[in-house]
């Protein structure tokens, strides 16, 4: 969370909410067997339609195709190299986003 918070001011935009993830579901235990991360269904109805940025380590073509296929509004799943952390083309990406959004 911390991230997020200092993430937010050098890309432009107000501080950002949080999600409170849920409890684990049978959604979730079936989710993961299909290859599909922990979050993903949880944060696109989270998100209802709204336009949103996944940051993390973990984003893989499976969750990217669920949210191709579950969210009605712009969407990206940004993959950031755990060992370098967010990098300026990680910011450039993730502003664009929110420009296009």
């Amino acid at each position: 969370m911390r991230g997020l918070l200092a993430s937010s001011p050098r890309l432009g935009l107000p501080p950002l909410p949080v999600v409170a993830w849920p409890e684990p579901s049978e959604d979730e235990e079936r989710d993961v067997c299909a290859g599909l991360h922990w979050t993903t269904r949880a944060l696109v109805g989270w998100a209802a339609g709204r336009a949103f940025a996944r940051v993390d380590d973990e984003p893989t073509d499976t969750d990217r195709a669920w949210v191709g296929e579950h969210h009605r509004g712009a969407a990206q799943l940004h993959r950031v190299d755990p060992r370098q952390g967010l990098t300026d083309v990680d910011y450039t990406a993730l502003a664009e986003l929110s420009r296009a959004a």
